[in-house]
């Protein structure tokens, strides 16, 4: 992936990550840290849960859908971060053996009046499964560094 900065990417590009399935000791083992509720630590409870078995945390899906994008390398050089994300929504449980990957696509570009050096990408992230079903989504805002002007 080259180095792209705000001024690169463009309203409507899309990016698709590559796949991770998710383990069943993966899930229990970010929820015994993160999300300790029985029906993401505990195989029994979980099977007499309003789920039917194991699930991944939320929290896990999220992160992991975010690491798989910064995977990519498309926000290496220019991320300054985020101030925040709106809409969040988890659609379908995750189990283990379900192999997740990251759509991203860019809804809006905002260059920065105040801070010429920057602008914002709001961008819609969605979470699938390997049967292409959503299993979470988001709208993030990325605060990118522009590209230096042309000496």
């Amino acid at each position: 992936m080259i180095d792209r900065y705000f001024d690169d990417f463009s309203v409507g590009e899309r990016f698709i990550t590559r796949g991770v399935t998710l383990t069943e000791s993966m899930i229990i083992g970010f929820a015994m840290t993160y999300d300790p509720q029985p029906f993401h630590i505990d195989v029994e409870a979980a099977r007499q849960s309003n789920y039917g078995g194991l699930i991944a945390s939320g929290f896990q899906t999220l992160a992991l859908g975010f690491r798989m994008v910064l995977e990519t390398g498309i926000f290496r050089v220019a991320s300054m971060g985020s101030p925040g994300f709106d809409e969040l929504r988890w659609l379908k449980p995750v189990r283990p053996g379900d192999t997740l990957h990251t759509e991203i696509e860019v809804r809006e570009k905002t260059p920065s009046r105040s801070k010429p050096d920057r602008g914002i990408l709001r961008i819609a992230y969605r979470i699938k499964n390997q049967k292409e079903e959503e299993v979470l989504s988001f709208l993030s805002m990325h605060l990118l560094k522009r590209r230096a002007p042309a000496a």
